[in-house]
């Protein structure tokens, strides 16, 4: 239900990023960039803040206990599905609310350029993307952790999430959510192309949490430790 959530909330950043891309019109030019990537962390924060379970944010975490031999490997990759899959089915939930609610959002247009941005890419490409993103919200998690304050808190979670907006990097559930509702809203985008791409992305981003956070933060806090 946590991870069902999550997948909910973030649609809130789909409906920013949505809303400004068709002000914008373009995501390719600096300034566009600049101002999608400011309302592209709203639903992240949301979706952190109220402790819902994203799967990006736990690929790290959920990785420290069989780095400390306390738990076998299948139970992570069990946790992950249950997570992704909650994540994927509030996606689906959240992304036919924002269909339904277009005649009062108007950011068709803004979901079908994203989604077309998102899709122009070969998977290779989504691949490393996705893993750079993946990296950047996993080391967002553990900056949350050496923080007491919400207010630091919101800012980590900003920082991250700002720099995936202005990069253009991919997240899966997010992703999923803006191919999801453009895919509700027009005609013109594959189920099926749609569905590789999430897969390719979700991959990255566990790559991305896993080795370069949950590794090299393993092996050089161990180190200190000793």
């Amino acid at each position: 239900m946590s991870a069902l959530a999550a997948g909910m909330i973030i649609c809130f950043t789909v409906l920013a990023v949505g809303v400004m891309t068709s002000i914008t019109g373009d995501l390719t030019t600096g300034f566009n960039r600049v101002l999608v990537a400011l309302v592209y962390p709203l639903g992240f924060v949301m979706c952190i803040l109220s402790r819902t379970l994203l799967f990006t944010e736990h690929t790290a975490t959920a990785f420290y206990p069989i780095l400390d031999s306390r738990i076998k490997i299948h139970r992570m990759f069990h946790l992950w599905a249950i997570v992704i899959a909650g994540n994927l089915m509030g996606g689906v939930i959240s992304a036919g609310l924002l269909a339904l609610s277009e005649e009062v959002i108007h950011a068709a247009d803004g979901y079908l350029i994203i989604a077309e941005h998102l899709l122009s890419y070969s998977y290779l490409t989504l691949l490393v993307s996705a893993t750079l993103a993946g990296w950047l919200i996993a080391l967002g998690a553990w900056t949350i952790l050496s923080t007491h304050s919400t207010t630091s808190q919101i800012l980590c979670i900003y920082i991250v999430t700002f720099i995936i907006g202005l990069g253009g990097l991919h997240h899966s559930i997010a992703g999923s959510v803006e191919l999801l509702v453009a895919y509700f809203t027009s005609d013109s985008l594959s189920l099926s192309i749609m569905l590789k791409a999430i897969a390719v992305v979700l991959l990255g981003n566990a790559i991305g949490g896993t080795v370069f956070v949950a590794l090299l933060n393993y092996s050089h806090i161990r180190k200190l430790n000793k």
